[in-house]
């Protein structure tokens, strides 16, 4: 069953009983297998999805309550099960991707209370015979287009809003990560047919019939700039909204009055993360010039006490890249850098004692630049690119010099340097001195090519509603409008 397909509360096979091989990037072994939709699978699961909106829209805040709240409940019963599978598929370490389920469930949870107060306003009526309110209403069939990386956190922070603002769901997870998904699609089982739907494939076919079907309202969306931006494109020829958080290459800067026993494994961990593989990895370190050479030695230092291996490993640290052609572009982006004249301090290559799977050892890199493309495209990859500043508004100044705005963190002590920070720095979160951490009350999204989608607290539920303006005279009385209006029947035409 977990390896079929969720459409209108069956598990099915796609209509041509195709499948595609799922591989552990940790051995390169095929383990599973996932059904191959098209563009009639979509279809069917958007039909579904639309049939089950017409009741799903009318259930009450207080079921949707109880219905999200068991969501959270099953997930937390199931965490084992769910994380081992996302380890053998994504290849994050186990401990990771029990975190990631308990940040669903928590997810899940937070929108369960949210939706109960949400719902709009009275606005005061030009005349004592009127009522005007603003509502607040759900879109309808919500596409949710999911990565790999994250695969159940990013599919939460849509469908668990989705869901409390009343609209009903079609997911495609990625290929890469196809398994967990459909594993997860047994948490949904209390809901009623249709309001949560399942189809995998690939972009090209099921995404993009997603995308331009005339019964989808509002396609979500985390991912590449490249894909992201097709998306907006199709969607604008049909007026369609998009919700799109399209990654990063966030800065990070040290202060010369951070404490280095803090900020050093401060910034490991933002750039080590699932291997770099998060939309909110640190991608470009900024370290003032006079503390340069201090903080360079603490941190080759510390990345070399670190463990790649399986996920599945309690002693790993770090697990591989999803797949070969990820692995590559790393590479060509360390290359690149050597060629123009980049220092490799440590690591900058395939570990050698693994020889299958797709790992790439943790790689620290000074005497690079902004002409760099390390520097200024994403990687995606365990890499820490490290420039040094001479003083706070030249910091400010690189971190604002890229394309992208998802994040960006800073180490200090000096309250001046953390207000001109938030106040001057393009992105979407400001950490100060506590990297990547979430809070589901807080609205997470970036600026620029980052996209302009807010995922989580109240902005991540209105995001999937949409306001309506009600004006009733409840006492129908008659007017004098400025075209002939009255009893004598020559002068109302």
């Amino acid at each position: 069953m977990a390896n079929l397909m969720l459409i209108g509360g069956e598990r099915v096979a796609s209509v041509t009983d195709e499948m595609f091989d799922v591989q552990d990037p940790a051995t390169e072994e095929v383990i599973g297998q996932a059904p191959m939709g098209n563009e009639e699978d979509a279809r069917r699961a958007v039909a579904a999805a639309t049939n089950a909106f017409r009741e799903w829209r009318k259930a009450t805040a207080h079921d949707r309550t109880h219905l999200l709240h068991e969501i959270a409940h099953k997930i937390r019963a199931r965490t084992e099960e769910l994380a081992t599978l996302m380890t053998r598929e994504g290849g994050k370490p186990l401990v990771e991707n029990r975190d990631e389920l308990g940040w669903c469930a928590d997810c899940f949870d937070y929108y369960a209370e949210l939706q109960r107060n949400t719902r709009g306003r009275v606005i005061p009526s030009v005349e004592s015979s009127q009522l005007a309110m603003v509502l607040k209403e759900p879109y309808g069939v919500v596409a949710v287009i999911v990565p790999w990386n994250y695969p159940i956190l990013l599919m939460t922070w849509k469908v668990a809003p989705a869901l409390a603002a009343g609209n009903t769901v079609v997911i495609k997870p990625s290929e890469m990560t196809p398994l967990a998904t459909l594993l997860f699609a047994e948490i949904f089982d209390h809901l009623p047919p249709g309001v949560v739907n399942i189809v995998t494939g690939y972009g090209a076919t099921v995404g993009r019939e997603l995308v331009i079907s005339p019964h989808t309202q509002l396609i979500a969306f985390t991912g590449s700039f490249n894909t992201g931006r097709e998306i907006a494109r199709l969607a604008a020829e049909r007026v369609k909204k998009t919700h799109l958080e399209l990654g990063g290459k966030d800065a990070f800067i040290v202060a010369e009055d951070a404490d280095l026993d803090v900020a050093v494994p401060g910034v490991a961990w933002a750039a080590l993360l699932n291997a770099g593989q998060v939309c909110t990895s640190t991608e470009r370190v900024y370290v003032q010039e006079a503390i340069a050479k201090r903080f360079t030695e603490q941190l080759i230092d510390f990345v070399r006490t670190l463990r790649l291996g399986s996920g599945l490993d309690p002693q790993t640290d770090i697990g591989p890249l999803i797949g070969d052609r990820y692995r590559q572009k790393v590479e060509n982006h360390v290359e690149d850098a050597r060629q123009r004249g980049a220092n490799i301090l440590i690591g900058g290559q395939r570990p050698p004692q693994h020889t299958r799977g797709f790992f790439y050892e943790p790689t620290v890199l000074t005497g690079v630049d902004h002409g760099h493309r390390i520097m200024r495209e994403e990687t995606f990859g365990p890499i820490i690119p490290i420039m040094t500043y001479r003083d706070f508004d030249q910091a400010i100044a690189l971190a604002n010099d890229c394309d992208y705005g998802l994040g960006a963190n800073l180490y200090t002590n000096d309250p001046r340097k953390v207000k001109q920070y938030y106040e001057e720095v393009k992105a979407g979160t400001c950490w100060v001195n506590d990297p990547l951490t979430d809070n589901d009350a807080g609205p997470f999204g970036g600026m620029k090519f980052s996209g302009g989608a807010r995922e989580l607290g109240e902005e991540g539920l209105e995001a999937f509603l949409e306001t309506k303006h009600v004006h009733w005279d409840f006492m129908q009385q008659k007017k004098s409008w400025w075209f002939p209006y009255g009893d004598n029947e020559s002068e109302s035409g």
